[in-house]
C-alpha cells in the first residue's frame, strides 16, 4: 500500500500543476503568459488579426510556458556561443525549430515567398513610387532615436525597435535575432499586431494630413510594362542594393529572387511552390518558433511597455513620413498624385495598399487607387530591407 502511495506521490509531483504552483514562486507570471496567449488565439480566430502568424505565435507561448514539457531552452539561446550539439542532441521540439531563426533561415525564405507573391509592375511601371516607400522608413529611424534616448535599450536594442517601423515582419524577426535576441517575442508581436491593426491604425492620421481635395484626386492609369522590364528589374535591384548596402543584400536577394521564379516565364512550378507550400510551411515554423522564445521571464518586464510604445510610435511615424513625402510629390507633379497612396509607403504588402484605396473611395467611389499605392507599398518591402541592412552594417 506504501508503494502505490509513493507512486502516486511521485506522479503527482511530475505533473505540470505541481511544478507550476508548487516549485514555481513566479507562477502568476506562467499563468499570465496562458492569458496573453489565450488572448492571440482570440484576435487571430476571431478577430481575423494576421491569424497566419499570431495563432502559431500563440500556441508556441503556449507550449513554451507549459511546465515540466522541457521543449524549449531559452538560455541556451543566449549564450555568446551556441552550442549547436546540445541543441541538436538533447534539445526539444522547439529547440530544433528555433534553430532557423537563430541562423536566420526563416526569413529568408519567407522573402522568398513574398517575392513571387508580389506584383512589381506598378513600382516599375512608376518609380517615383520609391521615394515614398524611402519617406515611409522615417518611423525606423525615429523608433530608433528614441528607443535609445530612452536609456532602457542598447544602440543594437534600439535598432531593433525601430525596424518595427518598417512594418515587416520577417525584416524586423531577422534583424532582431542578429542584434538583440532577447527582445525577440516583444517586437515579433508588436511587429505583427501593428500590422493586422493598419486599418484601424492609418486611416486617422491620413484624413488629418490630407485635405478632402486632395483624397479625390483621380491618378491616370499605369502604363503598360514590358516582359523584359519585369525580367530585369530583379535582376537590377539586387545588384544595385548588393554593391551599395552589402548587409541588405541577404533579404533583398532573396526577394528579387522570388519575384524572378514568378516573372521569367519558365519556372511556373516553382514560383506557385515558393507562394503555397514553401511559404505556409515556414509561416508555421517561424510563428512557433518566435512564439516559444516568449517565456515569462522574457516577455513579462518593463521593457516590453516600452517596445510596444516605441513600435507604435515607429508605425505612425511611418505612416505620416509616407503621406507627407506624397503630398510633396503632388505639389511638384502639379497635382497628378494622391497623397493617400503614400500611407502604403510601409511594408504590410498588401493590406495598407487597400486601405488607401478604401479610404480614397470615401470621399469618391468612382477612384481607383490600389494599383497606385501598390508602388509605394512594395517599395516599402525594399525599403524596409534596406534600413534593416543599414542597421546590420553600423558598428555600434
Amino acid at each position: 500500500m506504501s508503494e502505490i502511495l509513493l507512486s502516486l506521490e511521485n506522479f503527482l509531483r511530475e505533473t505540470g500543476v505541481y511544478l507550476l504552483f508548487a516549485e514555481n514562486p513566479n507562477w502568476w507570471k506562467t499563468v499570465l503568459m496562458f492569458i496573453i496567449a489565450g488572448v492571440l488565439v482570440y484576435l487571430a480566430i476571431a478577430k481575423g488579426f494576421e491569424p497566419l502568424l499570431l495563432l502559431p505565435i500563440a500556441i508556441g507561448m503556449l507550449l513554451t510556458n507549459l511546465p515540466g514539457a522541457e521543449i524549449f531552452h531559452a538560455d541556451w539561446f543566449t549564450e555568446a556561443v551556441v552550442d549547436y550539439d546540445q541543441v541538436v542532441h538533447e534539445g526539444g521540439f522547439l529547440d530544433l525549430l528555433y534553430l532557423g531563426v537563430k541562423l536566420g533561415i526563416y526569413p529568408c525564405l519567407i522573402f522568398i515567398g513574398i517575392g513571387a507573391m508580389t506584383d512589381f509592375t506598378p513600382l516599375i511601371a512608376n518609380p517615383k513610387s520609391l521615394l515614398i516607400g524611402a519617406g515611409a522608413q522615417l518611423g525606423v529611424f525615429v523608433a530608433f532615436a528614441l528607443a535609445l534616448i530612452s536609456g532602457q535599450f542598447t544602440p543594437q536594442e534600439a535598432a531593433a525597435i525601430g525596424i518595427i517601423g518598417g512594418a515587416d515582419g520577417p525584416t524586423a524577426i531577422l534583424v532582431t535575432k542578429i542584434l538583440a535576441s532577447g527582445l525577440l517575442p516583444a517586437i515579433a508581436i508588436a511587429a505583427y499586431s501593428y500590422m493586422a491593426l493598419i486599418p484601424m491604425i492609418q486611416p486617422p492620421f491620413m484624413k488629418m494630413l490630407t485635405t478632402k481635395k486632395e483624397r479625390s484626386i483621380k491618378m491616370g492609369n499605369l502604363r503598360e510594362v514590358s516582359k523584359v522590364e519585369k525580367i530585369v528589374f530583379p535582376v537590377l535591384v539586387t545588384a544595385v542594393v548588393g554593391l551599395i548596402v552589402p548587409s541588405a543584400l541577404t533579404l533583398i536577394g532573396c526577394l528579387m529572387f522570388g519575384n524572378l521564379l514568378n516573372v521569367c516565364g519558365v519556372t511556373e512550378r516553382l514560383s506557385k511552390t515558393a507562394q503555397n507550400e514553401l511559404i505556409n510551411i515556414v509561416t508555421i515554423f517561424l510563428g512557433i518558433s518566435v512564439g516559444a522564445t516568449a517565456t515569462a521571464e522574457n516577455f513579462l518586464k518593463g521593457q516590453t511597455v516600452l517596445i510596444i510604445a516605441c513600435g507604435l510610435a515607429a508605425f505612425i511615424i511611418s505612416t505620416i513620413g509616407g503621406l507627407l513625402t506624397a503630398k510633396i510629390m503632388n505639389v511638384l507633379s502639379g497635382g497628378k498624385i494622391n497623397p493617400l497612396i503614400g500611407s502604403a509607403g510601409v511594408s504590410a504588402v498588401p493590406m495598407a495598399a487597400r486601405v488607401a484605396q478604401k479610404v480614397g473611395q470615401k470621399e469618391d467611389p468612382s477612384n481607383f487607387l490600389l494599383m497606385h499605392a501598390m508602388g509605394p507599398n512594395v517599395a516599402g518591402v525594399i525599403g524596409s530591407a534596406v534600413a534593416a541592412g543599414v542597421f546590420l552594417s553600423w558598428a555600434f
